[in-house]
Formats: structure tokens, sequence, C-alpha cells
């Protein structure tokens, strides 16, 4: 077990078979390599990820599937033999979500670049697709049309 504060959680005693371990950090944040998702709570669609090195640094995320049942990401090659994926049944696929001005209606996740987690081995990497259609904005409560 590691300890960890966390400015979030305050302190949280981790199992070291739960960090996931990013290669090359995350994009603006390369020198964060060790996390640990952790839900909002049981019933909720929502994970935050914390980082183990900064205190102050935790992403809120989702499986967009939830969200965006038409929802696809390609994995390239490179990404497969980086994070040594041999199961596609053993990967979750999450988005960063934003919450500009502290509104969760008007909540957004980024499609664009979905983080690539491998269960089997504990490694991950968040991908740009670049030639997918999808931003880094998408909207998780569109406006209703009357």
């Amino acid at each position: 077990m590691r300890k960890v504060n966390t400015d979030r959680f305050g302190e949280i005693e981790i199992d070291e078979k739960r960090i996931v371990h990013f290669k090359d950090g995350i994009p603006a944040f390369e020198d964060e390599h060790e996390f640990v998702i952790l839900p909002y709570d049981e019933e909720s669609p929502y994970y935050f990820m914390q980082s183990l090195k900064n205190s102050d640094l935790a992403f809120l995320l989702t499986i967009p599937d939830i969200f965006f049942p038409d929802y696809s990401v390609e994995i390239d090659d490179a990404t497969v033999k980086e994070l040594q994926i041999k199961d596609t049944a053993k990967i979750i696929i999450y988005t960063i979500i934003t919450i500009p001005n502290g509104s969760v209606r008007l909540m957004t996740t980024n499609l664009l670049a979905p983080i690539i987690f491998n269960t089997e081995n504990m490694t991950a990497k968040q991908i740009v697709m670049d030639k997918s259609g999808y931003t880094t904005k998408h909207r998780l409560f569109p406006d209703k049309k009357e």
C-alpha cells in the first residue's frame, strides 16, 4: 500500500496494483506518470484520475460510451504495442471532462483525445485521433430542442 496526499480526497491509501502508469505522461503533463482512478461514487458514470505525484492534480473522467453509444476509437499499432494490448476486452476507454464555469449543464468531454487503459498491465496512454471528426468539447448534456 502507498499513502498519497491529495487536495480533493485527503490522505488515501492506494494498493500498488491499482496504480495506472503513463510511460510518457499525458499531453501538457508529461512529468505525470502515475495515477489512480477513483470512482466518483458507486452509481456514478464519473471517475477521478488522481496524480500520485501532484496532490492538486485530478482529472474528471467518464466512459464515453455511456453518453455517446456510437463513439468509436481506433487504436493504432504503435499504441497496441506500447500498451502491450493482447485482449481488447481488457481495455477501458476514458475521456476527460471539462466543467465550464462550474456549470454541470455545460460539461463537455474530449472525444478527440481518449485515454486508452489496459487493465491487464495497468498501463495507459492518451491518444489523439486526428482524422476522427470528434472534437475536444462534446457536450454531455446538449440543450433539448423544444
